[in-house]
């Protein structure tokens, strides 16, 4: 691999090549090319020097899935700035709060967020200059405008940035996860750089079918490094599993990366839908986000063969696992062996703990980082030896091989007993007529807490009694008693991430009102 691996040396090479594709109706089905790319870019770049941005500022960007995504991106990755692409789920106050904790002096959003953009207009004081794509409502300048006059050669002192991403809130209020910026000459490799074309082959003629929001960590990093080798990304607004495959057919898509309840939608599809289309020039089907239930990932292996990788890490990068479907058949449910980061399985007293036995996971020698303005939880997330966590429960096999079962955050202690619902979960999803689940402790006055299962089901008129009753005596029938949910209810959806990370938080809630602690 050799240096200067981004858009503008494609776009002097390959200005004609399609950078990325969007496939929504609503973003146009326009295609960018790497000419068109670098330009608006280096265009975006020009205007934040003209801000007054310098060397690590930082600002933010709040879109749909959008042709100008990338644009913004990249001009701010070209001009040695921090980035923060930040949710469009989220509340005025949960965004106000983002753009003011990350200190964006430019925010860069879209027509089609108005209303959001409207609401947090007058509380972001720290925002210099705040811009909208597709049109502007008053207190925004036009992006397009912007741009519009400034160059489209580079900037002269440009320099690799880096994003600033925050924790999605699952299990609290979100942090941002902050790496040192270095200040290294564009186009400088990075570790991903090294992972996607070492583990899963990418290069120039890569077609990348990206089917989550760009905000999200793993779709942002993905398409950036498609973009630096020269290859093609083809990008979904939204997720629809048939259309998924009707996308990997037309773009003869060879990688694509998605979460495991993706999986599950692709697998209960009619079997004459999945069989439609062909599917044959995908050699990678990478997934990550949240643990696989075995028997959905078996019948993947099954429709799609041994293409299927999966790796475990998160927005901090302190640690990083991968394994192939070779090794993972060999060892089922693992999310694979350190590729950098060594493991280390930690008791409540410190301790390590012998192989095959749970404890909370920790990756010493990864990457260094910080949760922004928030010393208390940096300080929790590490070991005196710099050994740190993402809060995660598992363990480790005799080969090495890591297996996740929850996050230290969902467990429920039931009667003095720990319960990780993740067991349930997993079983619950393989049930014909359960679409989504989620499973977690509520109140119970003699046992402190008791295990309840929230349910969508496939078809919402079938939610009662007697669907509760099945699925709980389903439960039972493959799992200890104590894991199963004493009680179901049913939701026609459940609050997930688009990512797939499902907000239980927001379930739970519902449970302890009117308690001031969760402690009985």
């Amino acid at each position: 691999m050799v240096p200067g691996m981004h858009p503008g040396v494609h776009a002097a090479t390959h200005p004609d090549k399609p950078a990325y594709v969007m496939t929504a109706a609503t973003a146009g089905g326009e295609t960018v090319t790497y000419g068109a790319l670098d330009a608006a870019s280096n265009r975006f770049a020009h205007a934040l020097r003209r801000f007054g941005l310098e060397l690590r500022d930082g600002i933010a960007v709040c879109m749909e899935n959008s042709a100008r995504y990338y644009e913004v991106v990249w001009g701010a990755q070209r001009s040695g700035l921090y980035y923060t692409a930040v949710s469009t789920r989220l509340t005025p106050t949960e965004l106000e709060y983002i753009l003011n904790d990350c200190g964006a002096k430019v925010f860069v959003t879209s027509h089609a967020l108005a209303s959001l953009a409207e609401a947090v207009r007058d509380r972001i004081p720290g925002v210099a200059h705040r811009l909208m794509t597709g049109g502007t409502i008053p207190g925004y300048a036009s992006f397009e405008a912007a741009i519009a006059a400034a160059p489209t050669t580079p900037i002269a002192d440009e320099r690799e940035g880096t994003d600033l991403l925050y924790s999605s809130g699952t299990t609290g209020r979100p942090k941002g996860v902050k790496f040192p910026l270095r200040g290294d000459p564009l186009g400088t490799p990075n570790a991903l750089l090294a992972l996607v074309t070492g583990l899963y082959a990418m290069g120039p003629e890569t077609r990348y079918l990206s089917p989550a929001p760009l905000y999200h960590a793993a779709p942002l990093r993905f398409n950036l490094a498609v973009q630096r080798l020269g290859g093609t990304s083809v990008i979904m607004e939204h997720f629809d599993a048939e259309e998924f495959l009707r996308l990997i057919e037309r773009h003869r898509i060879t990688h694509t990366q998605v979460v495991p309840t993706m999986f599950v939608r692709l697998l209960k599809l009619p079997e004459d839908v999945r069989r439609r289309y062909d599917l044959s020039s995908l050699t990678h089907a990478i997934h990550a986000a949240a643990p696989c239930p075995i028997p959905v990932k078996e019948q993947m292996i099954a429709w799609w063969g041994p293409i299927i990788h999966e790796y475990y890490g998160g927005t901090e990068g302190n640690g990083l696992c991968a394994l192939d479907s070779a090794a993972w058949l060999a060892h089922r449910g693992s999310v694979g062996r350190p590729l950098f980061g060594t493991i280390r399985i930690l008791g409540d007293d410190g301790a390590e703990l012998p192989v095959g036995e749970e404890g909370a996971i920790y990756f010493a020698g990864g990457n260094s980082f910080e949760y922004l303005h928030d010393e208390e939880k940096t300080r929790a997330s590490r070991r005196p030896d710099g050994a740190s966590t993402l809060g995660d429960i598992g363990y480790v096999d005799a080969d090495g091989y890591l297996y996740l079962t929850d996050r230290k955050a969902n467990m429920i202690i039931s009667g003095g007993v720990n319960i990780y619902p993740q067991e349930a979960e997993n079983l619950l999803i393989t049930h014909p007529k359960v679409q989504d689940v989620a499973v977690f402790g509520i109140p119970n006055e003699d046992f402190g807490e008791e295990v309840k299962a929230v349910v969508q089901p496939v078809d919402m008129t079938e939610a009662g009694p007697a669907l509760a009753e099945e699925l709980m005596t389903f439960c039972r029938q493959h799992l200890s008693h104590l894991k199963c949910p004493r009680s179901i209810d049913f939701e026609a959806e459940l609050p997930r991430h688009p990512t797939g990370k499902l907000y239980k938080r927001l379930l739970k809630d519902g449970y302890w009102q009117g308690r001031a602690s969760r402690i009985l």
